[in-house]
């Protein structure tokens, strides 16, 4: 593989969070807006902890691939990574908050099948998505939390 294909590869996450942080530009608005679960942190840590994450995510893809050739790697990584960028567009922009909630363990369990699935072949880069896992989990709380305290309120679910 080229360098330049690796440095793709390892940054394609990262792109595709910019872009769908962009899609969602009005997300810090929206979450200020309605109540918070307790533990909540303050909108500003998002965009501080998701282009770590999504940097993690890419050289721990590559790490894996790179020891083995194995296509469901790859399959599974991307699967999870969709489901990532997915929740952000029901959550915010389509503000199908109960649908996300669901979404947001699917994407879970997706993220906890991809760190299996490297670790088996390379043991570093299936633990580099473990922060990756903890902060899914944060975050399927988050969503549930603003999901119970907020459901009835005027323009917070379409669904």
């Amino acid at each position: 593989m080229t360098n330049c294909k690796k440095y793709i590869r390892m940054a394609l996450p990262l792109a595709g969070g910019l872009i769908v942080g962009r899609l969602t530009a009005k997300a810090q608005e929206d979450y200020k807006e309605f109540k918070q679960p307790p533990f909540s942190p303050p909108a500003a840590a998002f965009p501080i902890v998701w282009p770590i994450l999504y940097t993690s995510m890419g050289v721990a893809h590559h790490l894996a691939t790179k020891s083995s050739n194995d296509q469901s790697l790859t399959k599974a990584h991307y699967t999870q990574l969709a489901l990532n960028y997915a929740w952000s567009l029901l959550y915010f922009n389509l503000k199908l908050r109960g649908t996300a909630l669901i979404e947001s363990y699917c994407l879970l369990a997706a993220a906890i099948i991809t760190a299996q699935k490297f670790y088996r072949v390379n043991q570093v880069s299936g633990f580099m998505l473990i922060p990756y896992i903890c902060w899914l989990s944060y975050a399927s709380y988050l969503n549930g939390g603003n999901w119970i305290l907020n459901k009835d309120k005027e323009g917070y679910t379409r669904d």
